[in-house]
C-alpha cells in the first residue's frame, strides 16, 4: 500500500514531535542522520532506545527514553528504525500513547503492524524514509 503525497504533506507539517525508535548515537548510522536532518528542519526529535536510556545518555542533545510509553508528552509520529519482525509491539505502543502515525523506514514493512495502526485510526507509512520524503516534498515547494 502506498501513501499519497497529500497524506505525507499533512504528516510532515510542523510543529511535529517525532519519536525515533532505534535512534543510534553513532553519526554514521542512518537513524542518527535522519534524526539530525529532522532537527535541522525544526521537528522535535525524541530518541527511543533502551540501551541509551539505561545509562541516562542523551542522543542528539535530547533525553532518551526506553520505550514509547515512557515519553511524558504527546508524540505525533513514531518513526521506526528496527527490523520488520520487531515492529508489531512498537505499533501497539504507538496506539497506546495516542500517536497519530506509525512510520516504518525504508526496508521495514510489517503488514500486521500497519493493519493494527490503521484499525486504531493512525496513519501508517511503510518502507519509506521520512527524510527522503520530507526533502522531496520540500524541494518541490509542496510543504508549507
Amino acid at each position: 500500500m502506498s501513501t499519497d503525497n497529500n497524506t505525507l504533506r499533512r504528516l510532515l507539517r510542523r510543529p511535529c514531535t517525532i519519536a525515533v525508535v532505534g535512534l543510534s548515537n553513532d553519526p554514521a548510522r542512518p537513524s542518527n542522520q535522519v534524526a539530525q536532518y529532522l532537527q535541522q528542519h525544526e521537528f522535535r526529535v525524541v530518541p527511543v532506545n533502551p540501551r541509551y536510556a539505561a545509562t541516562s545518555e542523551s542522543v542528539l542533545g535530547e533525553p532518551c527514553y526506553a520505550s514509547l510509553g515512557d515519553i511524558p508528552f504527546a508524540v505525533d509520529i513514531v518513526d521506526v528504525f528496527r527490523r520488520t519482525e520487531d515492529v508489531l509491539p512498537i505499533a501497539e505502543q504507538a496506539v497506546q500513547i495516542g500517536a497519530k502515525c506509525l512510520w516504518q523506514q525504508i526496508g521495514v514493512a510489517n503488514r500486521e503492524a500497519d493493519a493494527l495502526a490503521r484499525a486504531a485510526g493512525l496513519d501508517s507509512v511503510m518502507n519509506l524514509c521520512i527524510k527522503i520524503e520530507h526533502a522531496r516534498l520540500a524541494g518541490a515547494g509542496q510543504l508549507g
